[in-house]
């Protein structure tokens, strides 16, 4: 990677980018709410499990593909990627994160040092709207990010709105937030690299727990984050 192309996955990657992922917890809240999850330790081993179980299996090898698609200016195989995305979001809040984070995406990215990219406007004539996975893909395709640098940026990403996020709902200290997000780290990579061989047959969308919490927490009578 060139030192920009470094430098711009790396502000894909933080929290600062103006999509919004800080503001939601992905069932977690709801999660601290049943008592669930109430410590470091359980804190922990849930984001692991959603890891691997839910976001390694679903927005990691769709990001995967994504990028291969965009490079290649597939906009049918995007349309089919995206929406498999959104269809197999399994409550409204899980759907409205994705679609809510594709748009301000898009929003950054027209303003950005390649807005004059075609691409950027079949990001946004997606129907019924970009989800977050998609529109990360042709962000990382645009900074000329290789394919694992830029699910690697993605996870961590993620991995870092979501320690924030335990953070604030158990609660817990920064010290402890930092031994998670090592933990969640040291677990990318090997997530990352079944992504990348996954084909469409091996996607899989299925965390029946995770789905009953956020549906939970749509109506959760008080949170700090959004649903």
């Amino acid at each position: 990677m060139t030192p920009a192309a470094f430098l711009q996955l790396l502000q894909l990657a933080s929290p600062a980018l103006p999509v919004g992922g800080f503001s939601y917890s992905e069932a977690l809240e709801a999660a601290v709410d049943t008592g669930r999850v109430g410590n470091e330790a359980r804190a922990q081993a849930w984001l692991l499990d959603q890891l691997h179980l839910a976001f390694a299996r679903a927005d990691l090898p769709a990001c995967a593909q994504a990028l291969t698609a965009w490079r290649q200016n597939d906009r049918a195989r995007v349309q089919a990627l995206n929406d498999w995305v959104l269809q197999t979001r399994e409550t409204a809040e899980l759907r409205l994160q994705a679609e809510q984070m594709g748009h301000s995406l898009l929003a950054w990215l027209r303003h950005g040092t390649n807005a004059q990219d075609q691409r950027i406007e079949w990001l946004a004539a997606l129907q019924p709207a970009p989800a977050w996975p998609i529109a990360f893909a042709l962000a990382a395709t645009l900074a000329d990010a290789p394919p694992r640098e830029a699910l690697m940026a993605h996870a961590f990403g993620w991995a870092e709105n979501m320690v924030a996020a335990a953070i604030k709902a158990v609660p817990l200290g920064q010290s402890a937030g930092q031994r998670m997000l090592a933990a969640l780290s040291a677990a990318l990579p090997g997530c990352v690299d079944t992504a990348l061989a996954m084909g469409d047959g091996e996607r899989q969308a299925f965390a029946p727990m995770l789905a009953i919490l956020s549906s939970q927490h749509e109506t959760q009578y008080s949170r700090l984050f959004r649903s």
